[in-house]
């Protein structure tokens, strides 16, 4: 999976929260909430991983 490590626009690091925000999205949990308790408070940053599409396993499968 490749997820940007930094924020594009203002270089915050949000790679490590990635995983833990689908975890938590998958379980039924509410996506601004889980941001806010992540402590992703900028709009940039929400976009970077709101927006993430995960697109490596389409394009080369492994298998």
């Amino acid at each position: 999976m490749i997820i940007p490590v930094r924020c594009f626009t203002c270089g915050k690091v949000i790679g490590s929260s990635y995983q833990t925000f689908v975890k938590r999205v998958q379980m039924g949990e509410d996506p601004q909430t889980v941001l806010d308790d992540l402590g992703v408070t900028r709009y940039c940053c929400r976009r970077m991983i709101v927006s993430h599409s995960d697109l490596v396993d389409e394009i080369i499968p492994l298998g």
